[in-house]
């Protein structure tokens, strides 16, 4: 799944370069081929990227609940 990500992320990179490319030499599909890229990177690589670094559940320790919450009031009180 990472290297499968990295490749994604490297073909929409190359993707935009060629887009920004195109507007720089006004080739009348240009603005087309930098909306592609947009689009395929915000919702094909995002999500698989996201899935990938929060599916073990790493996530939990940056939740705010009420636990942590009185940790920190405890720990502000005491100071």
């Amino acid at each position: 799944m990472k290297i499968a990500i990295k490749i994604l992320f490297i073909i929409f990179l190359l993707w935009m370069i060629v887009g920004f490319y195109f507007l720089h030499i006004e080739y009348e599909k240009a603005k087309f081929v930098m909306g592609l890229g947009v689009f395929f990177l915000s919702f094909i690589l995002m999500p698989i990227f996201i899935y990938y670094r929060y599916k073990d559940g790493k996530y939990k320790k940056y939740i705010i609940n009420d636990e942590k919450l009185r940790q920190a009031f405890n720990k502000f009180d005491k100071e």
